[in-house]
């Protein structure tokens, strides 16, 4: 759990966990001006991680799955604790990487209209569908969104993953998931509905015009990549060699 002042929703999140096939939480706390450290403790997350400088989006995935790895995890998922995304499907993301089906499975909110009826902004949701276009075309891929925060990995995918070339802003998530392509690793889809609320993350509009030119950026760079135009050390893999 990437947390960031979450302390409102930190409960309600935690509550529809699954505890039957979760091992283990990490939530790393990138310096909250809340008590989400806190607070997370008192509900019984053992592995509490606290950032003394806010290290951003990205900084704050690059310590989960570091801690991860530690811990040895077989299966990761990536779950904001802001209630956006319903922890309820945990157990559906995690069958399909334990029967070996997927090495990445994400959450989609396009795949069904659970975006736009839980209350996505529909200029998001406009950015979202052209961006998500434009960016299957030039990495070769058919996936119905690049933008979903629920996503869950093989722990195959977090070890060979240059994830330290990655932004520690929040188009690292964008980065990660074309380096998983990069990597020749299977992706799966499942439907998601999503909740917006007053308490749920979001990023300004001139941060989400940030990110989307960084999304062409990234796309770019890949189908150079690819091409063989130019190599880029952000799509080389840790062990050579295509995984799948």
């Amino acid at each position: 759990m990437p947390a960031y002042n979450a302390n409102k929703t930190l409960k309600a999140t935690l509550d529809e966990v699954p505890s039957a096939i979760v091992d283990d939480i990490v939530l790393v706390d990138d310096c909250s001006s809340d008590d989400t450290a806190g607070l997370a403790r008192n509900l019984g997350v053992r592995h509490v991680i606290e950032h003394l400088d806010n290290l951003g989006y990205g900084g704050n995935q690059k310590s989960c799955y570091a801690k991860a790895l530690e811990l040895d995890a077989d299966i990761i998922i990536m779950l904001h604790p802001d209630y956006q995304y319903t922890p309820k499907l945990i157990t559906a993301m995690a069958s399909l990487l334990a029967e070996d089906i997927y090495d990445c499975v994400l959450g989609s909110r396009i795949l069904s209209k659970g975006a736009l009826e839980g209350g996505m902004p529909l200029y998001k949701y406009i950015a979202n569908r052209f961006l998500t276009f434009v960016q299957n075309i030039m990495v070769n891929q058919k996936l119905s969104e690049y933008h979903t925060g629920y996503r869950a990995f093989s722990k195959d995918i977090l070890e060979n993953l240059p994830l330290e070339y990655n932004s520690d802003d929040f188009l690292f998530d964008n980065q990660m998931l074309v380096q998983i392509i990069a990597g020749g690793f299977r992706i799966g889809e499942i439907s998601c509905p999503t909740r917006y609320s007053k308490d749920s993350s979001s990023i300004s509009f001139f941060r989400s015009v940030k990110y989307g030119l960084g999304v062409f950026v990234t796309s770019t760079e890949y189908f150079l990549h690819r091409s063989g135009i130019k190599k880029f050390s952000r799509y080389t893999m840790n062990t050579p060699g295509n995984h799948r």
